[in-house]
């Protein structure tokens, strides 16, 4: 089992009981959201520990995330609360098939005021990756610098950084700044994660391995490109090869497969498997993830992959 880091902001998600625009919506199911949530209950369900930094508002919804934690045995000793903000929220679509439309209420909450004493008492006793993602960095110039200062620690205690930009646009104050600072932040990792959009949008490179050949020129050791249900693209060293993605009979929701897509590739490589082979798995679990509704309820346990990629 390997012990794994990551920093987010945890939302309250409520989804719609029936079809049709939110605003027209009556009821709604409570759940939890966040891309580093899914990533850390994937982990989890694969036997992995992961640890969770975040702050929560001293409200329902805060209370309920850390009890969520716990229950999906995510370690909550980096989880404050703070009375003065709320815990952010998140309504999304009920669909059929396809992308859902999803509303978030997250300005200046909780999470957004995290700050350099929110990581003061972090011990990297026993950890072997910290995986991040572009959504802190946009929450406010605290997640940012929290961000910037987790690199710098991890890189100089040898942990593995894994980062997926994750990009958020309507986060940021413009396109301009968040192509820079995603772009340098991912050139301090390890292995870096974009979709192909988000590899275009960034690098403006056309081609998979340019995109890629642009992350290592900055020192990035391997580069895996999503490619939706087509598979994945990799670049590590002299290893460059595509990866077919899985079949997928039908797709309910897209939320938390490229979340997936990561689970499968690090917790892959932690455990020793090739890079072919933790690609693959990465593959295998992302389309596990649209087959199911929810952002992580797809997200498989061991023996449940096994059987999935076996078929």
């Amino acid at each position: 089992m390997s012990k794994i880091l990551t920093i987010g902001e945890p939302m309250a998600l409520f989804v719609a009981e029936q079809e049709g625009p939110l605003e027209e919506v009556e009821r709604f199911s409570r759940f939890v959201a966040g891309a580093e949530v899914n990533f850390s209950i994937g982990m989890v369900r694969l036997g992995h520990q992961v640890t969770y930094v975040t702050k929560l508002g001293n409200d329902p919804f805060g209370k309920q995330i850390e009890q969520f934690f716990r229950q999906n045995g995510i370690d909550t000793m980096y989880v404050t609360h703070d009375d003065r903000y709320f815990t952010g929220m998140q309504w999304k679509q009920k669909v059929s098939s396809g992308d859902p439309q999803v509303f978030s209420l997250r300005r200046n909450s909780a999470a957004s005021h995290m700050d350099m004493q929110t990581i003061a008492d972090l011990r990297w006793d026993g950890f072997d990756l910290i995986h991040l993602t572009g959504i802190p960095p946009a929450l406010s110039a605290g997640c940012r610098q929290i961000v910037y200062e987790l690199m710098a620690q991890a890189r100089a205690k040898g942990v593995q950084i894994s980062y997926d930009p994750n990009l958020r646009p309507g986060l940021w104050p413009d396109k301009e700044e968040m192509v820079r600072v995603i772009n340098d932040l991912a050139c301090r990792a390890d292995i870096v994660f974009p979709g192909i959009e988000e590899g275009k949008l960034l690098t403006r490179r056309e081609d998979v391995q340019e995109i890629a050949d642009f992350y290592h020129a900055a020192g990035v050791k391997t580069v895996v490109i999503k490619l939706g249900g087509e598979g994945a693209y990799t670049s590590s060293g002299d290893k460059r090869f595509y990866t077919p993605g899985f079949r997928v009979e039908k797709v309910i929701d897209t939320v938390g497969a490229g979340d997936g897509f990561a689970v499968g590739v690090v917790s892959g490589l932690v455990e020793g498997l090739t890079l072919q082979d933790a690609v693959k798995r990465g593959t295998a679990i992302g389309a596990l993830a649209v087959m199911s509704p929810g952002d992580n309820d797809g997200l498989p346990n061991r023996e449940e992959l096994i059987a999935f990629m076996a078929r």
